[in-house]
């Protein structure tokens, strides 16, 4: 039995050995050890490495001791970066032989050798991290020399241009970032100008007809625009406004029909006025016109009304004469009254009755008149048949006689 325990225990030493030289963690006699499937599943690394500067011959009186981190001391690359950039390692200054597989032998500054996809500008000194820097510089550069010439080109109200002809791509990239931003500030800061220079217009349009472009919106088309703008919308306002004050002076004068036009105004505001009387004198027209119109349907002979004015007399008259339906009326009841039927009165012609009437009647007589003369006629007729047979009986008698 002592046997066995001796010899399970001796087996278990040698086996420890064993596995203490290819365990991932710890180093050999030659300072180096080989990675486990893990660390290599991590991409830490990837078969036999050394540590501690290893690889050559040691004394087995003098033991090496691991003083240093191992890649697979880390559970992620991260924590590999992590490290590296603490203590400041780089592709010149790697210590602890990080970077590289053994003897002290730095290849590219990348820690342990990063996985597939690894975002390397992460590394401390790495090629990427010094272009991604140099990148950003550049990136930084080219938004601060954009920005100036957006925010001007904008605020001048020139087309957008946010390509630079020279520098990296970095910068290029920067620049149109940097032209856009201020590209929009600039629109919005004249944009805001532009409202003011309107509004500073209209107020000086509301007070006065001669333009004064003050000095501060000279030197800018823009400004200078929306100031003329506005300026001309006040005095356009203002002038439409007195235009019509005396167009309706102008109108109510037409209605009392007294043409008084105010002295010393402008040719525009005369012009004004006129429009408004004549506008009013033809209403007025138009009103006595139809008057006389409508008086043709009830009066057989025109006469003058009592206006106490002429030229309501002559509208009236003008209206009066104008009506052509009259005749239509007059002669639809003279042709009822020629056919000697009763007296009815179309109710089409119903405004015009006086006036079918007194056709009717003048047809209705005509009739009468001719229905007298044929009686008389035929009358006429049978008295002489009467005495030409007397006259032929006394030639015969008197023939018999002789």
């Amino acid at each position: 039995m002592k046997k066995k325990v001796f010899l399970f225990t001796l087996l278990f030493i040698l086996l420890s050995g064993t596995f203490a030289s290819a365990h991932s963690g710890r180093t050999d006699s030659s300072g180096g050890h080989n990675c486990s499937e893990k660390s290599k599943a991590k991409g830490l690394c990837t078969g036999y490495h050394y540590h501690n500067g290893g690889g050559g011959s040691t004394s087995s009186s003098t033991p090496i001791v691991n003083t240093d981190k191992d890649c697979t001391d880390f559970a992620s690359y991260d924590e590999v970066v992590e490290y590296w950039n603490k203590k400041g390692y780089s592709a010149t200054n790697d210590p602890e032989n990080l970077d590289g597989w053994g003897k002290g032998v730095v290849d590219d500054g990348i820690p342990c050798e990063a996985p597939s996809g690894y975002d390397k500008t992460k590394i401390n000194n790495s090629a990427e991290q010094i272009q991604h820097n140099q990148d950003q510089q550049d990136r930084a550069s080219g938004e601060k020399a954009g920005y100036p010439n957006g925010l001007n080109d904008g605020y001048q109200e020139i087309a957008s241009n946010s390509v630079s002809s020279t520098g990296s791509a970095a910068y290029k990239s920067g620049y149109a970032i940097g032209y856009n931003k201020g590209y929009d500030e600039g629109k919005t800061k004249i944009t805001d100008e532009k409202t003011q220079a309107t509004s500073d217009g209209y107020a000086l349009g509301q007070i006065q007809d001669t333009i004064e472009i003050p000095t501060a919106y000279t030197n800018h088309a823009g400004l200078k625009q929306s100031f003329e703008a506005g300026f001309t919308k006040a005095v356009t306002e203002r002038v439409a406004a007195k235009k019509k004050e005396y167009k309706d002076l102008g109108y109510s004068d037409g209605k009392k029909d007294v043409n008084n036009v105010p002295k010393d105004i402008g040719e525009d505001y005369v012009k004004a006025y006129q429009e408004g009387f004549n506008t009013a004198q033809g209403e007025l027209k138009d009103e006595y016109m139809k008057q006389g119109f409508e008086a043709a349907f009830t009066i057989l002979n025109y006469t003058d009304p009592n206006l106490g004015n002429e030229k309501f007399i002559g509208w009236y008259k003008e209206g009066f004469e104008s009506n052509t339906q009259i005749k239509q009326i007059g002669a639809a009841g003279l042709a009822l009254g020629k056919t000697g039927d009763s007296y009815n009165l179309p109710s089409k012609y119903k405004s015009g009755e006086v006036i079918f009437k007194h056709y009717y009647e003048l047809g209705l007589k005509e009739y009468e008149e001719q229905q007298s003369n044929n009686q008389k006629a035929a009358a006429s007729g049978v008295g002489a048949l009467s005495l030409a047979w007397l006259g032929r009986r006394f030639y015969v008698a008197k023939k018999m006689l002789g």
